[in-house]
């Protein structure tokens, strides 16, 4: 057999056995911390900025730094939970011309693809769910990686801005930005921990 023939055989064969490693190999699996976890979001009510929070959500994320076209993000969050301070305002936030809870208790986000674009940052792309509206979005992030009492924990941090009117959040009075602006500014900072 010439040189050039085996030589290309025994490439070919090396790549399909790195392709099966990598489809067999399990991406590490991570929840949230809701504990040491925060989600915030600001909006400018009346010429001022304002600022709440989501305190209940999930978080599942499998990640591999090496294998990221296999890794994971979907964040679902409970919007009924929302706290921006002031009673009057969060059930005006839960009513039916803004969020509208009762008929949409949750807004979720789910990633396709997450992509790194330096060191210790990335970008998730993929669709938010919200008020029955699905939308693409893009949410850079960075991430760094600890090991605490023996157990890998990551550090997730980013931001992102949402036009609250591409999904319907302000109906009747509420779809005007001479009160309320469009522009919804989203901070994360969570902790999440992989299984013991």
């Amino acid at each position: 057999m010439p040189r050039n023939i085996r030589l290309m055989g025994s490439l070919a064969a090396l790549a399909l056995f790195l392709a099966m490693r990598s489809a067999g190999a399990a991406v590490p699996s991570y929840a949230l911390d809701a504990t040491k976890s925060t989600v915030e979001f600001q909006f400018v009510q009346a010429g001022a900025q304002n600022k709440g929070r989501f305190p209940k959500l999930t978080v599942n994320f499998s990640f591999a730094d090496d294998t990221l076209p296999a890794s994971h993000l979907e964040v679902t969050v409970d919007l009924a939970a929302l706290d921006t301070g002031d009673k009057e305002r969060d059930d005006t936030l839960r009513d039916t011309d803004l969020f509208d809870v009762a008929k949409f208790p949750q807004a979720r986000f789910a990633a396709t693809q997450i992509t790194k674009s330096a060191a210790g940052t990335y970008e998730a792309s993929g669709s938010l769910i919200l008020r029955g509206v699905t939308r693409a979005l893009r949410i850079p992030f960075t991430l760094k990686s600890a090991t605490e009492q023996g157990r890998p924990v990551l550090y997730m941090a980013g931001k992102t801005l949402i036009k609250r009117l591409d999904f319907g959040v302000g109906q009747g009075d509420w779809k005007s930005t001479e009160w309320v602006g469009n522009d919804v500014t989203v901070t994360f900072n969570l902790r999440l921990l992989a299984p013991n």
